[in-house]
């Protein structure tokens, strides 16, 4: 059975109530190809036909609009934070063990100063196990919020809301899947691109719904995406939206190499207006 049919089959069996748990992906190589689209459009087909529960996870954290569409209610707000050396000067020997294990530069020592760089620090521990003069302690860095509650047709919503100025999107990515339910049908909307943040998003997924646009730009960020989830030995397959823009390569090259085209959106004004 190719994979597309097999998560047709899936899906219809977990709104049947047959399946008790799946997690499909809405990802895209690049932005602006209706991906929050297709997943809110999912995850309200789901919950107004399934018998079981249905929840929507916006992992798109740098830029969140799901809730635009399903309006929830807000229920639960909790920040999420990063552990951080803060030092203590009046023990640190300046021997530089924390300076040489850190990866990213997130701390440093020139001669009798010790410099710590806290919007560097990726929170892996590692200055704090190399310390031997506990000149390091702990403390703490928000990232941003993981919002959530109860949303349009029974839906539960989860999304996160990045901190201005913050770079790091997969640590709050990460606490917004461990929101999770652990029955029903998960939509996880994921961010753009194909880079850590969307990793972090679809490597838990079952599926993976690859939502792209039929121009030489969609082509292009399609390969690098499908490339990702082969990487990853992840099953997925392709929507085409805006279907009928004259640019046939994207679909000739999909159907070259086996990946299954599940459905095309038609290029329609009427979308655009109930958009």
């Amino acid at each position: 059975m190719a994979q597309a049919e097999a998560a047709e089959k899936a899906a219809a069996d977990v709104a049947a109530g047959g399946v008790d748990y799946m997690k499909i992906a809405v990802a895209s190589g690049k932005g602006g190809t209706g991906k929050t689209t297709v997943a809110v459009s999912l995850a309200l087909a789901a919950a107004r036909g399934g018998a079981r529960p249905v929840q929507y996870l916006d992992c798109d954290v740098e830029e969140p609009n799901g809730h635009i569409f399903l309006n929830p209610d807000f229920e639960n707000r909790n920040e999420c934070s990063l552990e951080i050396p803060v030092v203590r000067e009046d023990r640190c020997t300046y021997c530089g063990k924390c300076r040489e294990i850190c990866r990213f530069n997130a701390i440093t020592v020139l001669g009798k100063t010790i410099l710590a760089f806290p919007d560097l620090c990726h929170s892996c521990g590692g200055c704090f196990l190399v310390c031997e003069y506990d000149a390091l302690e702990s403390g703490r860095r928000s990232v941003g919020m993981v919002e959530s509650g109860p949303a349009a047709d029974g839906v539960s919503f989860v999304h996160g809301r990045l901190r201005v100025g913050e770079a790091m999107a997969p640590p709050l990515i990460h606490a917004v899947k461990d929101l999770m339910m652990d029955d029903g049908l998960v939509i996880l909307d994921a961010p753009p691109g194909t880079s850590c943040p969307v990793i972090e998003t679809v490597r838990d997924a079952d599926f993976i719904l690859l939502v792209t646009e039929p121009t030489p730009f969609g082509l292009n960020d399609l390969k690098l995406a499908v490339g990702m989830l082969e990487k990853l030995d992840k099953p997925h397959a392709v929507i085409i939206n805006r279907d009928g823009l004259g640019y046939d390569e994207l679909e000739k090259w999909c159907r070259g190499r086996g990946t299954d085209i599940v459905m095309k959106i038609p290029f329609d004004r009427k979308i655009a207006q109930g958009y």
